[in-house]
């Protein structure tokens, strides 16, 4: 089996990672050599390769669904965003420049040209590619400069089918428009459609099914259930919106998350709320941390404006009176760097030198390089494996009174650490979180067994087992390998031009 394929989507967040990675484990599970691309995402939610090269969470999530390591061909465009209006670009895992939208403009012939030859190398490298889109390819104001959806698919010459989310409402119109916007030459590369996260008998939708079908010539590949308890790693933080809420119980071991208005890597958390017996939520407010028995500050693309928001909130009082009192904080990367007393800015923010919440005896200073490692250490006699991606060096203060933690420090209750994904080790994090329930009287006894790598290969399987079970696998693999099919009709009004 020889080929590849676009998996486009008409929103953010419909389901195109998920059904990408669906697609990669199904094809991996058939022998078949298959490999993840993203020519351009836009996520606060990064990895580290085995070489050293940043690219987007979830495409080193798809690459785990195929089998193999993530590289930086797998997302050769990342950008992240450090403000409403300007974005960090990472080109083949380095980053490159600081940008708004209209400096943007200028990179984008090049890196049209490297996404491409990234594609090029995966598809001479491996059997078969399934490749992301990004956003909504109807998004028709941006189709001029196009990197990731129908602009790849046209210098690919990639079959391509669109993903809606019908837990949005709308998934019909949703499609149809989302074809009918584009030029006759972009849909005849659209050969047809997945509905997303339906909840309900499936021949409900059969009507409404075949009207999209009379409508646009395009057939239905595949209505995907809903299924509870899929987290797999989020690109960005609007998915926390859809994230399941979740309720303290009087004898759960409770952590509250601060949402950062910039956070990034919070798929750090994603492993707590992977224990049984501890209950995890992302709050906004000072009022939210009070009964929490943890509170974390996370990552953050942007700390020392994200300080200043922790600030106004009251949340940087209420941390600091849980910290006199001997309450447990842990700050992860650009949480590490708020806790800190100084932070010295002349990179990201550019606001040179601004007081933390000085509660490590730490110095922030940042770098025009950024810090890109696999570290590997010990902590609470267990080894940690995790990952690096900061602009900002700690150094902590030799004379004052602290505990070596990972790369960080420990002083008193309040825990620091620029190392993501710590808390993905199991032995790690059962004995930190022993020692947090101890510290807080809950009844905390780590669940003996409880493996998170071995629950998101489970997550995998199961998105395998949703593309086998729920999509005309068939069709899908003849698509794969000979292309979109011939002589599909224009849909007007786009179809007409």
């Amino acid at each position: 089996m020889k080929g590849a394929l676009l998996v486009a989507g008409t929103t953010s967040d419909a389901g195109k990672s998920v059904v990408t990675a669906g697609i990669c484990r199904w094809l991996a599970r058939q022998g078949v050599r298959v490999a993840p691309f993203k020519a351009q995402n836009m996520s606060l939610n990064s990895f580290v390769t085995a070489d050293g090269a940043e690219i987007g969470r979830a495409q080193a999530t798809q690459a785990a669904a195929c089998g193999i390591e993530p590289t930086a061909d797998m997302n050769p465009i990342l950008l992240k965003p450090g403000s409403d209006r300007r974005s960090q670009v990472v080109v083949l895992g380095r980053a490159i420049a600081d940008v708004d939208a209209m400096e943007y403009g200028a990179y984008k012939a090049r890196l049209r040209e490297v996404a491409v030859e990234s594609l090029t190398r995966l598809r001479a490298e491996y059997d078969v590619v399934i490749c992301e889109g990004a956003g909504s390819p109807a998004e028709i104001n941006l189709r001029a400069g196009d990197i990731a959806n129908m602009g790849l698919a046209q210098a690919a010459r990639l079959p391509v089918i669109v993903v809606g989310d019908i837990d949005r409402g709308g998934v019909f119109a949703s499609l149809y428009g989302t074809v009918a916007l584009l030029d006759a030459a972009d849909q005849s590369l659209i050969a047809g459609f997945v509905i997303n996260k339906f909840r309900g008998a499936p021949e409900l939708l059969a009507p409404g099914l075949d009207m999209l079908y009379d409508l646009t010539g395009r057939e239905t590949y595949g209505v995907l259930p809903w299924l509870d308890g899929l987290w797999l790693d989020a690109e960005d933080s609007l998915a926390l919106d859809n994230r399941p809420s979740q309720v303290y119980r009087p004898h759960s071991l409770r952590v509250a998350v601060v949402r950062l208005p910039r956070i990034s890597n919070f798929t750090d958390i994603d492993a707590l709320a992977s224990e049984p017996g501890v209950v995890v939520r992302f709050v906004r407010s000072a009022d939210e941390l009070e009964d929490a028995d943890l509170v974390i500050l996370p990552g953050s693309r942007a700390t020392v404006s994200d300080l200043a928001w922790v600030r106004e909130t009251g949340i940087a009082q209420a941390v600091q009176a849980r910290a006199a009192a001997g309450r447990p904080v842990l700050g992860i990367c650009g949480g590490y760097q708020m806790l800190a007393h100084t932070i010295h800015d002349d990179v990201e923010s550019k606001k040179g030198r601004t007081t933390g919440l000085g509660l490590l005896p730490a110095t922030v200073r940042f770098a025009a390089g950024k810090t890109l490692a696999r570290p590997v250490g010990t902590a609470y006699g267990h080894r940690v494996a995790a990952y690096e991606i900061h602009h900002g060096a700690v150094t902590v203060d030799p004379a004052a009174p602290s505990q070596p933690f990972l790369d960080g420090c420990r002083a008193g209750s309040v825990w620091g650490t620029t190392w993501h994904g710590a808390l993905e080790n199991d032995a790690f994090r059962q004995a930190f979180l022993t020692e947090i329930a101890t510290t807080a009287g809950r009844p905390f006894t780590p669940a003996p067994g409880i493996s998170f790598a071995g629950l998101r290969t489970a997550r995998l399987d199961a998105l395998g087992d949703l593309i086998d079970q729920h999509v005309n696998t068939d069709a899908l693999r003849t698509l794969i390998e000979n292309g979109p099919p011939p002589q599909l009709p224009p849909i007007p009004p786009g179809g007409a031009r």
